[in-house]
C-alpha cells in the first residue's frame, strides 16, 4: 500500500511572513500619505515608509527562501504570495501618482500587466504551472529598487538628480513589465494548446 504524501499545513513560517506583510500594506499607506501635502508634509513619515517597504521587500525573499529550503510550498502560499507584493508595490506606485510623483499612465500600465498576468496565472493554472522567468524576476527587482528610490527623501540633500534616477529605474521596469507581459500571455496560449493536445478528450 503506497504512502500518501504528508500534507503540508498552510500555518507555516513562510505563510505567516507573508500574512504579516499584507497586514504591513495599511501601515504603509498611512506613512507615505502623510508625508505628502495632505498629511502634514512629514519626512519622518516617509522614512517609516522606507522602512516599512524595506522590511516587506526583505520578508518576501525570506519566505521564499524558507518554504523551498523546507519544503513548506502551500496552495494558500501560491495565491497569498504574490498577492502581497502586488498590494505593496500597487499601492506605492498609485501614491506616487496621487503626491504627483510618477505618471499616472505609468502606473496603469504596470497595474494592468501585473493584475491582469496574475488573473492570467489563477486561470490558466488547470492547465499547468507557469513559473517566473529571468525577465519577470529582474522587473520585479527593478520595480522594488525603483520604488525605494522614490520613497526616500532625499531630494532635498542631494538635489533634483535624485528623483530622475528612480524614474530612469521605474522606466527600465516598465519595459521589463510590457515585454514579459506580451511573453507571458505568449507562454500561457502555448501551454494551453500543450495541455489539450495531449489531452484530446478534453475538446469533445
Amino acid at each position: 500500500m503506497n504512502a500518501q504524501p504528508e500534507r503540508v499545513s498552510a500555518w507555516n513560517l513562510p505563510n505567516i511572513l507573508t500574512t504579516v506583510r499584507i497586514l504591513m500594506v495599511p501601515f504603509f499607506v498611512w506613512a507615505v500619505w502623510a508625508s505628502g501635502p495632505w498629511g502634514g508634509d512629514s519626512p519622518a513619515a516617509r522614512w517609516i515608509a522606507v522602512a516599512l517597504f524595506a522590511a516587506a521587500m526583505y520578508t518576501d525573499k525570506l519566505d521564499g527562501d524558507i518554504a523551498r529550503s523546507r519544503g513548506l510550498i502551500t496552495d494558500f502560499g501560491k495565491i497569498a504570495d504574490p498577492i502581497a507584493d502586488k498590494l505593496l508595490t500597487g499601492s506605492a506606485l498609485v501614491l506616487f501618482a496621487l503626491l504627483g510623483e510618477l505618471w499616472w499612465w505609468v502606473v496603469i500600465v504596470i497595474l494592468v500587466r501585473e493584475w491582469g498576468i496574475t488573473l492570467m496565472r489563477f486561470v490558466v493554472i488547470r492547465y499547468g504551472v507557469m513559473p517566473a522567468g529571468r525577465g519577470g524576476k529582474l522587473k520585479t527587482v527593478l520595480q522594488a529598487v525603483g520604488i525605494g528610490l522614490l520613497l526616500m527623501p532625499l531630494a532635498p540633500v542631494l538635489g533634483g538628480w535624485w528623483p530622475w534616477l528612480g524614474w530612469t529605474v521605474i522606466g527600465a521596469a516598465l519595459a521589463l513589465t510590457v515585454v514579459t507581459g506580451v511573453e507571458y500571455v505568449r507562454d500561457a496560449v502555448r501551454l494551453r494548446a500543450d495541455w489539450l493536445a495531449s489531452h484530446p478528450e478534453a475538446r469533445r
